[in-house]
């Protein structure tokens, strides 16, 4: 192709631009190094997730690694991830999983292919295709259940007829049910965060939001409970204990569940999640009247849809109104 020469005003303004010597910028030697497998969609793509959402997504690729031929997530070839792939993979999911594993399972699959992508790795035309698998229509129950609040008084009995793993124990259950934290933002929690006085706690949540939400008075005194034995010095809220030595530093995610399940089997209550406490919290505030919006921001959701998915009134309005119809059955004359 031949390009045109500009013409003479365009030569002459050119000439006329005045220019000056930019002074030489200094070499700088970035601090950042990249990790090595800053080439790894995958690492990437998890890298960028918060701890919670880590997990999460890193199950969900293994999934999809074992649906398309098995080996694990760092060594698997993201860059030959194809539009056929993706729509194998919904297909099996949709057979296997219910809809709302199966589009987490996507929406990680999706993820690394975007990191594939601003990696050079794969072109847009494959990455548009890969991005254009639909997701799985459908939904099931909600998981999980509301502990009744017979349960929950049995669970802090327990708490409190065991020793000073029983007053931590009961200071996290007050976070769990009393704040509605999630077991993840429990641990993560400092010291500094809980604020006596004000009856708050400053919560980091998903998305690295932060929030500051009120800890009724019964909570606040497990709490206080909690740190006179464990003290004011700086350092993790919740920190192991064993006998009565307390030892600073950050307890696992595992950890609360372990000591919530020990305390239910101390108590003789049903099998119950930490994430159960926290739908208790949600429910309880929504049956005694608490606007839906503001249930939404005290629980750190991104959205209201996710907050009525906690809710478990549905349930006693549905059993209700069911006593309310009525069936005109007669028993059969020949039974006695």
């Amino acid at each position: 192709m031949t390009v045109a020469e500009p013409d003479a005003t365009i030569r002459e303004e050119a000439h006329s631009v005045k220019t000056f010597d930019e002074p030489a910028r200094p070499t700088v030697a970035l601090a950042i190094v990249p990790p090595p497998d800053s080439q790894n969609p995958a690492a990437v793509y998890l890298a960028a997730l918060a701890p919670s959402g880590r997990r999460t997504m890193s199950q969900a690729l293994e999934v999809v690694v074992e649906l398309l031929g098995g080996g694990d997530v760092p060594t698997f070839p993201w860059a030959a991830l194809r539009y056929e792939h993706a729509q194998a993979v919904r297909r099996v999911l949709i057979e296997r999983y219910a809809p709302g594993t199966a589009n987490k399972v996507l929406s990680a699959l999706r993820g690394v292919a975007r990191e594939a992508w601003r990696l050079g790795l794969i072109d847009a035309e494959a990455f548009a295709r890969i991005r254009d698998v639909p997701g799985v229509r459908g939904s099931r129950l909600p998981a999980g259940r509301e502990v009744p609040m017979r349960e929950l008084a049995k669970l802090f009995r327990a708490c409190a007829e065991a020793g000073a793993s029983g007053v931590r124990d009961a200071a996290g259950m007050a976070l769990l049910y009393g704040a509605g934290l999630r077991r993840s933002e429990a641990v993560a929690l400092d010291v500094v965060a809980f604020d006596c006085g004000g009856a708050t706690v400053r919560v980091l949540g998903k998305g690295n939001k932060e929030r500051s939400v009120p800890v009724p008075a019964a909570a606040v005194a497990a709490l206080r409970a909690w740190l006179e034995l464990r003290g004011s010095a700086p350092g993790p809220l919740l920190c192991p204990v064993r006998g009565k030595t307390v030892t600073l530093r950050p307890m696992s995610s595992q950890a609360i569940m372990t000591a919530l399940l020990r305390r239910a089997g101390d108590a003789g209550v049903p099998h119950l999640s930490p994430h159960d406490l926290r739908r208790s919290y949600i429910t309880g505030l929504l049956r005694a009247g608490a606007d839906l919006s503001t249930v939404q921001r005290l629980a750190g959701h991104a959205s209201v849809t996710t907050t009525t998915r906690y809710d478990r009134r549905g349930d006693d309005e549905k059993a209700k109104a069911v006593a309310l119809l009525h069936v005109p059955y007669v028993p059969h004359a020949g039974r006695t």
